[in-house]
């Protein structure tokens, strides 16, 4: 096995199996039974450094996955960010599923040693990885064990132990590349006349996280049409009596005059005679983008919309908070249907 140099460093560290590189103070490799093994001969301690008064301890968190990496992403986002005052350097590991990927993966851990996540369901490539850790003396916890066994006394049925079967071509996954197709169709008021097919429509003022938030729902298989709310327009066509639900997104004023500001300067960087000015007009005035959000509020609470104030949320907070409005809206227009007369 070839071993390539290092990249600097600045920020997370991300390897898939394809990258023509890997890790310094390799050792020699060992040959077991005709495979490649590397030598695991020395632990590193985590590094630790300062930011401001504040010591900040340092450690290497690798990330082991047989298929893309997306549960131990959230896992590793999620834990990391409960502490403060430490340093996480993310090493990826994605698609590992075979024994030459997984040295490569040991190399990487050797090079930089730290404890290790993973979501391996392979036995024998499972076995190699603990014991590897444990010549390095490094952690390595199987997240999805703990759900597995919980599963397989539930159901009294073995897991297959098959990577990645999660990723197929089932109707879930064509419900999804769907619902992308119809938010790109959909987007800023586009397409009106389709929006009866929406599972979901969202309304605010413009730069109000409308469009990203579309194309996440669509990621979970939710159709979103998203509709910008303008003062000096007609209200929105066809939202008169919505067969879907209808949610608007607001935030407080001065984050979204940010928001447009830095909008004008991706748009009109230049300095010369045609120059965007960011600084000026109606479009980033306070006084004017207050009133904007009020008139966007009041027609919302008119039309009977819930709104979501999407300004200290992330997009996937945003997204999850429409998925419990659409689920309520659904279970009242149940009701309704239900009800005697």
């Amino acid at each position: 096995m070839v071993a390539p140099t290092v990249p600097q460093r600045r920020g997370d560290s991300v390897h898939s199996t394809r990258r023509s590189w890997c890790y310094p103070r390799l050792s020699p490799l060992a040959v077991v039974s005709g495979v490649a093994v590397p030598v695991i001969p020395v632990i590193l301690a985590p590094q630790s450094w300062v930011r401001g008064d504040i010591a900040m301890n340092r450690i290497n968190l690798h990330l082991v996955s047989d298929a893309t990496g997306e549960t131990l992403n959230s896992i590793a986002r999620a834990t990391s960010a409960q502490f403060e005052h430490a340093s996480i350097v993310h090493h990826r590991w994605s698609l590992i599923r075979t024994r030459f990927q997984l040295h490569r993966v040991l190399e990487g851990i050797e090079g930089e040693p730290g404890p290790v996540l993973s979501t391996l369901v392979e036995k024998g490539l499972r076995a190699e990885l603990e014991t590897a850790c444990q010549r390095l003396g490094v952690s390595v916890v199987h997240v999805l064990d703990p759900v597995l066994a919980l599963l397989q006394e539930q159901f009294g049925e073995t897991a297959m132990s098959r990577p990645g079967r999660q990723y197929v071509l089932d109707a879930d996954y064509f419900r999804r590349i769907d619902a992308m197709h119809f938010v790109l169709a959909h987007d800023d008021g586009q397409a009106q006349a389709g929006i009866a097919e929406a599972d979901v429509v969202l309304v605010g003022v413009s730069r109000s996280s409308k469009t990203p938030t579309s194309f996440y729902l669509a990621n979970r298989g939710v159709k979103a049409a998203n509709i910008p709310l303008v003062p000096s327009l007609p209200d929105p066509p066809g939202l008169d009596d919505p067969k879907t639900p209808v949610i608007g997104l607001t935030l407080d004023p001065d984050a979204l005059i940010e928001i447009r500001r830095h909008r004008l300067r991706m748009i009109g960087a230049s300095d010369g005679p045609g120059a965007i000015r960011h600084d000026t007009g109606d479009y980033v005035d306070r006084e004017t983008v207050k009133a904007e959000l009020l008139w966007a509020r009041r027609l919302c609470t008119k039309r009977g919309w819930p709104v979501v104030d999407v300004t200290r949320r992330s997009i996937e907070e945003t997204a999850a908070t429409v998925l419990q409005l659409m689920e309520a809206w659904h279970q009242r227009r149940r009701k309704t249907e239900v009800a005697p007369e």
